[in-house]
C-alpha cells in the first residue's frame, strides 16, 4: 500500500496551509446570502441527481475550498428548502432577523464552548440576558432561568427528567408500577419520544370540544392515575396552533402535586404579543417552559429556550461527575447542569444579538405582525364561497378547507403550488379529515399575495 505524501506541519507551515482566501470567499458568500431570500424555488432532490451534479466531494487530496464552495452554492444549496421565504407557510417555517443570522457566522467564528461559565462566561452572560427577558414574559421570578438547547425535542426531554427525577426524591422513589406522564393526543411528537427514552408511561387526557386540555379532564385522570408525575400542556400545538386552559391546569397541579410542564415551542412567541398574551394566563405558575427561536422568535436553526422556574432542580438532575469534571465551578451558571448535554455551542448568542440590536418593542411589533396576517386571511377564508375555517384560530396557524376536495386534491395542488415557487402549503389532518394548514411566522408575508394564490383552489 501507498504511504501518503508527508506533510510539512512545522511551525512556519500549517497542516492546513493557507486558508485565508478561501475564508473571504466564504464571508463574502454568507453576506451576500444574509441579505437576499433563499429562492422560492428551491427543494430536496434525489441523492442520484445530487451524487451526479456534485461528484466526489471527499477526496483524499481534497478538491480544493473553491471548488467545494462552488459545490455548496451550485448544487447543496439549491437542494433545500427556502426557510425564510414569506410564501413558506408549511409545517413552522423560520424567518431570522438578517441581524440574527449575520451574528450566527460571529457565534462560530468565535468557537465558543459554552457548557461550562469557565469556558464561556461571556457568551452565557448574554444568553441569560435573552433567557430573561423570555422569563420576565413568562411572569416567573428573578431567580428562575436555563439554558439554549438545539429543539423543542432536546427541551422537552431535559425538562421532563428533572420533572421525574424531582418527583422521585419527593415521593421516596419509583413507584412500584413505574412513572406515568399525562398530556394530550395533541401534544407533540417528541412528548411521547421524551416517555420512551424516559421508561414512563403516557396518560392521555381527553380534550373538550375546542382540542383544549382542561382542568376537569386533567382532576378526573389524576384521581385515576396516582403515579403522574408531569402534566404537559401546551401554549399553541403546532398542528392547529391552540393554547391549553393553562391556569385551570395549573391549579390542577398545584392540587395534586404534579409537575406543570409548558410545551411553548412554535406558540410560546405569542407571549411577546399583547393581542393574545390572555390565552397564556396561568403560565406564571409552570414549572419549565420551552420555546423555539428560530420558530416565531426570528433566530435561526436551530434554538430552543428551556427555562425552570427553579434551576436548581435541574442542576439536581444533569449536573454531571467525572474525574476530568472535578475542578468545575459548580457555583457558577454552567449550561451543561441544566439539559441532557454537556458539549454545546452558545446558540443563543443569534437571538441575544438581535434582541440587543432591535428591542424587545420591535419583536412585539413583529409577532404582532404575523397574527394580523393570519386574521386577514382567516377572514378572507370566512368570506369566500368556496373555502372554509374549519377551527376558529388563536394564533397564527389557520385550519381550512376546501369542500369536495378529497387528500388526493390537496396533495396535487400542494405539490404543483411548490413546484412552480408560488407557495409553500401542505395539507394535514384535523379530526380524521384532509384539510389544509398555513402557518404564519414571518412578518414579511403580504396577506393579500396569499388571499391571492387562494383563489387558484376555486
Amino acid at each position: 500500500m501507498n504511504e501518503p505524501d508527508a506533510i510539512d506541519a512545522t511551525p512556519d507551515h500549517s497542516v492546513w496551509g493557507d486558508e485565508s482566501d478561501i475564508v473571504t470567499l466564504a464571508v463574502q458568500w454568507s453576506a451576500e446570502r444574509v441579505v437576499r431570500h433563499t429562492d422560492p424555488l428551491s427543494t430536496a432532490r434525489t441523492a442520484s441527481e445530487l451524487a451526479r451534479d456534485a461528484g466526489p466531494t471527499i477526496t483524499a487530496a481534497g478538491i480544493g475550498g473553491e471548488a467545494a464552495l462552488r459545490v455548496f452554492d451550485r448544487v447543496l444549496e439549491p437542494a433545500t428548502r427556502s426557510q425564510d421565504d414569506p410564501m413558506n407557510l408549511a409545517y413552522i417555517p423560520s424567518a431570522p432577523t438578517r441581524a440574527a443570522v449575520a451574528f450566527d457566522l460571529v457565534t462560530s467564528a468565535a468557537n465558543i464552548f459554552g457548557g461550562l461559565w469557565e469556558a464561556g462566561a461571556g457568551a452565557i452572560y448574554a444568553e441569560n440576558e435573552a433567557l430573561a427577558w423570555i422569563a420576565r414574559m413568562l411572569g416567573w421570578p428573578d431567580t428562575a432561568g436555563g439554558c439554549f438547547v438545539s429543539g423543542g425535542t432536546s427541551g422537552n426531554l431535559s425538562a421532563l427528567m428533572t420533572a421525574r427525577e424531582t418527583a422521585k426524591a419527593r415521593r421516596g422513589g419509583r413507584p412500584p408500577g413505574g412513572w406515568q406522564l399525562a398530556c394530550t393526543t395533541t401534544a407533540h411528537s417528541s412528548i411521547h419520544s421524551a416517555a420512551r427514552t424516559l421508561d414512563v408511561d403516557v396518560v392521555t387526557v381527553p380534550t373538550d370540544a375546542r382540542d383544549h386540555l382542561t382542568g376537569p379532564a386533567l382532576r378526573a385522570v389524576l384521581e385515576a392515575h396516582p403515579d403522574v408525575f408531569a402534566v404537559v400542556a401546551s401554549a399553541g400545538t403546532t398542528n392547529e396552533g391552540l393554547v391549553d386552559d393553562l391556569s385551570d391546569i395549573a391549579d390542577v397541579c398545584r392540587e395534586f402535586g404534579v409537575w406543570m410542564h409548558v410545551d411553548g415551542a412554535y406558540g410560546g412567541a405569542g407571549l411577546a404579543a399583547p393581542s393574545v398574551r390572555p390565552l397564556f394566563a396561568g403560565i406564571e405558575r409552570a414549572d419549565s417552559f420551552i420555546v423555539d427561536p428560530h420558530k416565531w422568535l426570528f433566530a435561526p436553526f436551530d434554538c430552543c429556550a428551556l427555562v425552570y422556574r427553579e434551576p436548581e432542580l435541574a442542576r439536581a438532575t444533569h449536573t454531571q461527575h467525572a474525574s476530568y469534571l472535578d475542578n468545575i465551578d459548580r457555583e457558577s451558571w454552567n449550561p451543561s447542569e441544566l439539559a441532557l448535554h454537556l458539549s454545546r455551542r452558545a446558540r443563543g448568542l443569534p437571538l441575544w444579538f438581535s434582541l440587543a440590536t432591535h428591542g424587545t418593542d420591535r419583536y412585539s411589533v413583529a409577532v404582532e405582525q404575523s397574527l394580523s396576517t393570519a386574521r386577514e386571511v382567516a377572514d378572507a377564508i370566512r368570506e369566500s364561497d368556496f373555502l372554509r375555517l374549519v377551527a376558529e384560530p388563536e394564533l397564527s396557524v389557520l385550519l381550512f378547507e376546501r369542500p369536495g376536495w378529497s387528500a388526493e386534491d390537496y396533495a396535487e395542488w400542494s405539490h404543483r403550488m411548490a413546484v412552480a415557487g408560488t407557495i409553500l402549503c401542505v395539507p394535514t389532518t384535523w379530526h380524521d379529515a384532509a384539510v389544509l394548514r398555513l402557518a404564519f411566522v414571518n412578518p414579511e408575508t403580504d396577506p393579500a399575495r396569499v388571499i391571492e394564490v387562494l383563489e387558484t383552489l376555486r
